[in-house]
């Protein structure tokens, strides 16, 4: 198991690598001079070399890589070029309301996925799945920007229950787990989670239903197991499969929701990334992509090697 983790490790090098130039070049190769959001309209070609010079814009573009790539390394992503704040301390603090906001649509989702996907897969061809079915399909279907502004304007301007925008009383993104900033948190968790939920439940009805039909499963029965005991095997040969759905899916929502983030006005890395493009901050850019990649790769990395350690048949592949 340790040769096999520190395969995957070595593995995910190169990807981390190429993960790092494609953020790199990403912000590059879009039209524009990323300094026309801090320049005045008056400022003069000194004042612009100056500045040019201070970002490292005027160097070619493989130096700049390196540099971008060793102050990565070494824990300094630049300053951001709207505000002037070090860019590393304000990916971290919107991540970490991203990640606030992702481990609570993760339970909701990962929790009612789960449910409905072995209920439906046990009651295959009954109304108890095509009930189940269509939960999962408005989940994959209906825009979760548009059901983010109906609970809205359901649960916050006509009943007044949970407040629309911000992640606490007092506007701040800092966070605490007490009802005050709770409240803050229920209805971007509950649109950030309808479709991952409805993508579990349609993975583990297939998983289940094709798990019952196998042969191994009527032998369990005939030996005399409850059924109990037969479900938990069920869950063991589902478990690889649907875990490997839901890291890619933590994946997605640790990335941020531009839409929901601005929705709700949650100050978390979607509507970090909306305010950096916009301002054409591009170190601000890079090292919010940089972060919201290693999170993924890092994130799919764990989930292999928990897959390995659940399932052995994958490590002795």
């Amino acid at each position: 198991m340790l040769s096999y983790a520190a395969r995957r490790m070595v593995y995910a090098i190169p990807i981390i690598i190429g993960v790092a130039l494609v953020c790199f070049m990403l912000v590059h190769i879009t039209p524009g001079d990323p300094l026309v959001a801090v320049l005045p309209a008056d400022a003069s070609q000194e004042l612009a070399q100056q500045l040019r010079t201070a970002y490292g814009f005027d160097k070619p573009l493989p130096v700049q890589f390196g540099l971008w790539l060793w102050r990565a390394v070494n824990g300094d992503l630049g300053s951001s070029i709207a505000t002037g704040r070090p860019v590393l301390a304000e990916v971290l603090r919107a991540v970490s309301n991203t990640v606030t906001l992702a481990i609570a649509a993760a339970i909701i989702g990962f929790s009612l996925g789960l449910f409905f996907g072995l209920v439906a897969g046990y009651f295959r061809d009954t109304w108890i799945d095509k009930v189940a079915t269509s939960i999962a399909i408005a989940g994959v279907s209906v825009p979760h920007y548009w059901l983010g502004m109906v609970l809205v304007i359901i649960f916050s301007v006509e009943l007044n229950w949970l407040p629309a925008v911000g992640a606490g009383p007092s506007g701040s993104g800092a966070w605490a787990w007490d009802w005050a900033h709770i409240r803050f948190l229920i209805l971007p968790a509950i649109t950030t989670s309808v479709i991952p939920m409805g993508i579990i439940t349609r993975t583990v009805r297939a998983l289940t239903g094709d798990i019952l039909s196998q042969d191994f499963v009527e032998a369990l029965r005939a030996k005399g197991l409850r059924e109990t005991q037969v479900f938990r095997h069920v869950l063991k040969n589902a478990a690889p499969t649907a875990l490997a759905v839901m890291g890619l899916q933590l994946g997605y929502m640790l990335g941020g929701s531009i839409l929901i983030e601005t929705v709700f006005s949650w100050p978390g890395s979607g509507l970090l990334l909306n305010s950096a493009i916009f301002q054409r901050d591009l170190p601000l850019l890079q090292g919010t992509i940089l972060v919201l990649a290693m999170f993924f790769v890092i994130l799919n990395l764990v989930v292999d090697i928990a897959q390995a350690a659940i399932d052995p048949r994958i490590k002795r592949g």
